[in-house]
């Protein structure tokens, strides 16, 4: 059965299904709607009749088995061909074209016709919490995603919009060097460009830099900037401003987009696009930068796989081996538990 469920808010009974523009305009109008946008910038947004705040039990949080794979994971790109990457970005950034790069591969594995990722995403409720965890299914628009993101890209409340990109990722806070402070702020400016765009003048603020934040299996840096929405902002507007997030893309922005398209294999998909919700009826919306998520598509020849997205933000003191080192830590926990090598 179709159904989403989110930290506060679990939904089923879909009744309408948008996309593209037309999701947009339909998320500034009235309704819940779940939404899913790719990092290419594909928006669908589900809506569903049935909202329920909290965490009731309901179809999706039935028992459901998830069987361990097999471990054959296909990268798209090869740990030479990500080198290789980081060093061409480095070239880039020693050209002046740009500053910050955030280069990644995504991560593939033959799926059963039968796998219900319902049984995926309450392994990783349990061995993975996260602030901004989501399961999205809808049949009909071709959705099928499991997201533990700890990274919140936009919420809205009370004529808010808030952003908490994170930039710095170790294994221990006393790991975590110069470099991953420098990108952090960096990236920080180009959330604060990006509000400034759909918020009234003089309302943008950094509330908080560089704050340390645990996770399973290592620590992020996070910060977070909010501004007052001027009277008006769609959600055309929001996402012409703001999408896709700075934190998976880099600075300046369209540099950043032309170097992923020139060095990246493979589409992200739902990866470091947007997943959450927006209640367009009570002005509030919360949506995840789509990390550590996972997501089912069909090829062209019918066979079913799952999905998983990785990468690390590139600037001039990158070193290229330290950086598939970071993509491999953030995989790590997450792919282990959906192979079955870590418990949850």
């Amino acid at each position: 059965m179709d159904h989403a469920r989110f930290r506060d808010r679990q939904a089923r009974e879909v009744i309408d299904v948008r996309r593209g523009g037309d999701a947009l305009e339909a998320i500034s109008g009235a309704g819940f709607w779940a939404v899913v946008a790719t990092f290419e910038g594909a928006v669908t947004a589900i809506r569903f009749g049935d909202v329920r705040r909290g965490d009731p039990t309901g179809p999706a949080r039935r028992a459901v088995g998830w069987a361990p794979l097999d471990r054959r994971w296909h990268s798209s790109l090869s740990s030479a061909a990500y080198v290789a990457g980081v060093e061409e970005v480095r070239r880039r950034i020693a050209d002046g074209t740009v500053y910050q790069v955030n280069l990644c591969r995504v991560l593939s594995h033959r799926l059963a016709v039968d796998a219900d990722l319902d049984g995926l995403d309450q392994l990783l409720r349990q061995g993975n919490p996260a602030p901004h965890a989501a399961r999205i299914r809808c049949v009909a628009a071709g959705v099928d995603v499991v997201s533990a993101s700890p990274e919140l890209f936009l919420a809205r409340r009370a004529g808010r919009l808030v952003t908490r990109p994170i930039k710095g990722t170790a294994p221990t806070a006393e790991q975590m060097l110069p470099k991953d402070h420098a990108e952090n702020v960096m990236i920080v400016d180009l959330m604060r460009n990006d509000l400034s765009g759909v918020c009234e003048p003089g309302t943008v603020s950094v509330d908080e830099l560089c704050a340390l934040e645990p996770h399973p299996g290592l620590v992020h840096l996070v910060s977070t900037v909010s501004g007052r929405l001027r009277v008006g902002v769609t959600w055309p507007d929001i996402f012409g401003a703001a999408y896709p997030p700075g934190s998976v893309s880099g600075a300046p922005k369209s540099s950043a987009l032309r170097a992923i398209a020139d060095l990246e294999a493979a589409p992200r998909g739902p990866y470091c696009g947007a997943v959450g919700w927006v209640d367009a009826d009570a002005g509030e919306a919360e949506l995840a930068v789509g990390i550590r998520t996972f997501w089912a598509e069909r090829d062209e020849g019918g066979t079913r796989w799952l999905r998983f997205g990785t990468g690390a933000g590139i600037t001039w003191h990158s070193d290229p081996a330290g950086e598939w080192a970071e993509t491999e830590l953030k995989a790590a926990r997450l792919v282990g538990l959906a192979a079955g090598t870590v418990a949850p």
